[in-house]
């Protein structure tokens, strides 16, 4: 079976068990274990940036359409490989959820997971469609390569190094990174995953972005991706609905 729900059904690959995976840190040490440091005291390994998980359900109790806004609920924040494995292991995973309930992981420099915050408002999302019953991996994966920095080679070479946080979200936009964050929607009849990145207007940065999601996430050739600017989803009013899809073959490389 495939894991998309949009692509040839030519392409198909092997669905893996879901297990912790930490290949994609770029700290180096990355065990759930905590070591000991010299002096005998538990160590820890901090991320370059401070992520926060949020939590969606479109239906309240009863059934009721809740505001968008109005739905999303904060989890918990992390900044270490630790506090990250102790907020994971905890979490239920996509396949547990039921229908029209998200997962948000986004940078702590964005105060709201919607379109209008001042750092998501410029940018977009790519966006993959899932079969049933295979998202759990490719979140954990996708979940993985933001947090371990696997998107930072995606900046334009002109922004150098932005290794600033976005606390501070009053400068020109120069220190922050292009990956605002990632949702996974979780709906009766497939799954969606989608990145968010900062700026819309740089295709090649998008481009980079595209290709670095494929590689992180070993998608096969044939797998369709789709994008949508965040002004598109305001004058729309949806995430998925009217985005451009992109078909560019996966290089060889």
């Amino acid at each position: 079976m495939s894991y998309f729900s949009n692509h040839s059904s030519s392409s198909r690959f092997t669905q893996s068990p879901r297990v912790s995976s930490s290949k994609h840190f770029s700290t180096s040490t990355v065990s759930k274990e905590k070591s000991p440091s010299p002096n005998g005291s538990l160590s820890i390994h901090p991320l370059k940036n401070t992520w926060v998980f949020w939590f969606r359900q479109q239906r309240a109790p009863g059934n009721k359409i809740t505001n968008y806004e109005e739905g999303i609920k904060k989890i918990s924040a992390f900044s270490s490989v630790e506090s990250f494995w102790s907020l994971w292991t905890h979490l239920s995973p996509p396949s547990a959820l039921q229908p029209t309930t998200d997962y948000l992981l986004f940078h702590q420099g964005i105060r709201r997971p919607v379109w209008e915050d001042p750092l998501n408002i410029t940018g977009g999302k790519w966006i993959i469609r899932l079969k049933k019953g295979v998202a759990d991996r490719i979140w954990e994966d996708l979940v993985i390569a933001i947090i371990g920095d696997q998107f930072d080679d995606c900046r334009s070479p002109a922004e150098g190094d932005v290794s600033g946080n976005w606390e501070d979200s009053s400068d020109s936009g120069a220190d922050l990174p292009e990956i605002c964050g990632c949702t996974i929607s979780v709906r009766q009849s497939e799954d969606i995953v989608s990145l968010w990145n900062r700026v819309d207007g740089d295709i090649k940065v998008r481009e980079r972005i595209r290709d670095t999601i494929r590689k992180v996430l070993h998608l096969p050739p044939a797998t369709i991706m789709e994008y949508k600017s965040n002004n598109d989803s305001m004058q729309d009013n949806s995430s998925f609905r009217n985005s451009a899809i992109d078909r560019t073959p996966m290089s060889a490389s």
